[in-house]
């Protein structure tokens, strides 16, 4: 295999359902999503303990219930599904992971919730909220590196840019932003691990992505 050939396979590929598992390493692949959603669920539960600021999406999640007799993970798996429908029209495509990452992160959430207590000193705190930040951005590297599809949100956003011709980054922004101030207004939780996550989550996973992209077994490169 040439060099150049092993490379475009080690990219991200935007592949279906059925394509998705036809592109082989299942067995790392599978268990790997897993892993990523689960920790992806434990990190917004250790940033709910640090009760320092949540991530954005987890700021209207926060807010949300409420108002709501539902639990955090619970708005979560919600919030996922009511996200699903915006892919209709701007035609994107779920994955096995974005139906996966809908159910698996808001029950990990949950299950870490009742296991875990809020410490009562800021050191134990800021560890919450650091090491969950970390652990986010590596869960968030583990699950798309498994090539299964993008997350609910992540693909609103991939759809928006694509459809409205503006940068990711751009439309990520607007996206969170709009998301906070609808948190705030139904009083979710804002703080300091707010501005920590939107300034941190790119980095990391940008650093721990290509240490987690499984090269997948095609036939050609994906386009």
């Amino acid at each position: 295999m040439s060099v150049a050939s092993a490379s475009a396979r080690r990219q991200l590929s935007d592949l279906g359902p059925v394509a998705q598992l036809r592109a082989g390493r299942l067995a790392r692949r599978l268990p790997q999503l897993a892993v990523g959603l689960v920790l992806y669920g434990v990190s917004l539960a250790m940033m709910v303990r640090g009760a320092l600021g949540l991530a954005p999406w987890d700021v209207l999640h926060s807010g949300f219930i409420r108002h709501v007799p539902i639990t955090l993970g619970q708005a979560v798996v919600l919030f996922s599904f009511v996200v699903l429908l915006l892919w209709i029209p701007l035609r994107e495509v779920p994955g096995i992971g974005t139906v996966a990452n809908a159910l698996v992160v808001g029950i990990s959430a949950d299950a870490t919730l009742a296991l875990l207590d809020q410490p009562d000193g800021w050191t134990a705190r800021i560890a919450l909220l650091v090491v969950g930040v970390v652990a986010n951005g590596l869960a968030t590297a583990l699950y798309i590196g498994a090539q299964f599809g993008r997350g609910p949100r992540d693909g609103l956003m991939t759809g928006l840019a694509r459809r409205t011709g503006l940068s990711l980054r751009l439309v990520r922004t607007g996206l969170e932003v709009a998301v906070v101030v609808l948190g705030l207004l139904l009083g979710g939780a804002l703080g300091a691990g707010t501005v920590l996550y939107a300034l941190a989550i790119g980095p990391l996973a940008q650093l721990m992505l290509p240490w987690c992209t499984v090269e997948l077994e095609l036939t050609q490169p994906p386009r």
